[in-house]
């Protein structure tokens, strides 16, 4: 399927899920009970950034900053929904080694291209827990005592064992993790999915019945977010497998991150395009997909020719 692949833009950041370029219709969780994991403190108060929101902060510190423990100052409040540590979130960081004050690596504020991750799935253990219960919206000031910041195995260049780190962090949007909604009564006839505990579908196709002539689309989640509407681009997980093997021939989950598609002819699949317009965020679509709506008589990559496609997606949110 055609998509925009996801960038990774924060070389410290590497191994959480990280895309660029994104801006969400944010679509919250079912309430907002949050227990933020880290205090404010004399290290994490002693940071200031000036400069406007979602721009380069001019960041400054006293040197050497050393906490005992990690700490978390908001320093300019958001008006946004609170971020729950399993969404995915876009915004901008600014990462400075504590003890010596110098810049280790940042988003692409220029490019106007936030880095965009899950904090529960961030590498540095002091991060997670200081962004739990931000504001979409804030700039929050966090400092990570070296014990709480990189295995000895998974150290960037510039920092040592008894490095602090300083990250500013500002949240530009959020985004929902997973179909989010009322679970539907599956429908006779077409693939079953059963979810694991993360929300990744398993997907099964009817044993020896011939594949539909005409597209078939199900709800197997009813979400209540913004309607799906042509051209717009979305934040999407999905896995899609052949019919006649059952096997997998694409999947965003497998791959680690959501990606954006956008939902017009020409951008992807027809059928798919056709299954997803009208649909809304935190909908969980099942799509049966004849050959001439997909790859037809060529066939894609692990496509075979005249192939019919199940997928399963997650409608994560809209971007801008």
């Amino acid at each position: 399927m055609n998509r925009r692949l996801p960038r990774v833009a924060s070389a410290i950041l590497v191994s959480a899920a990280v895309l660029g370029g994104l801006s969400a219709c944010y679509v919250g969780p079912a309430n907002d009970d949050c227990t933020p994991e880290a205090s404010s403190g004399n290290a994490s108060q002693s940071v200031t950034a000036r400069g406007a929101l979602l721009t380069e902060p001019t960041v400054s510190f006293p040197t050497p900053l050393l906490p005992g423990t990690t700490q978390a100052t908001t320093l300019e409040a958001g008006n946004g929904e609170v971020i729950h540590g399993d969404q995915y979130v876009s915004a901008y960081l600014s990462i400075f080694n504590g003890t010596n004050g110098a810049l280790l690596d940042q988003s692409d504020y220029a490019g106007g291209k936030p880095s965009s991750f899950v904090i529960d799935n961030l590498p540095i253990e002091g991060l997670r827990e200081g962004l739990q219960c931000a504001e979409v919206g804030s700039r929050v000031a966090v400092v990570v005592p070296g014990d709480e910041a990189f295995a000895d195995d998974s150290r960037p260049a510039g920092v040592s064992a008894e490095d602090s780190l300083v990250v500013v962090v500002d949240f530009k949007d959020a985004y929902l993790s997973r179909a989010q909604g009322t679970a539907q009564v599956a429908q006779a006839g077409l693939p079953s999915v059963v979810l694991d505990p993360s929300g990744r579908p398993g997907i099964t196709v009817p044993a020896d019945t011939e594949p539909p002539k005409d597209l078939q689309v199900a709800n197997l989640i009813i979400g209540d977010g913004a309607k799906v509407k042509d051209g717009d681009a979305i934040l999407v997980n999905y896995t899609g497998v052949v019919w006649d093997t059952g096997s997998v021939f694409e999947s965003s989950w497998e791959n680690g991150a959501p990606v954006t598609l956008t939902i017009a002819d020409g951008q992807t699949i027809p059928g798919f395009v056709d299954a997803i317009k009208g649909k809304k965020v935190g909908d969980q679509v099942l799509a049966v997909i004849p050959p001439d709506q997909a790859y037809g008589e060529q066939g894609s990559g692990a496509v075979p020719a005249n192939a019919t496609l199940v997928f399963v997606v997650d409608i994560l949110g809209i971007v801008e």
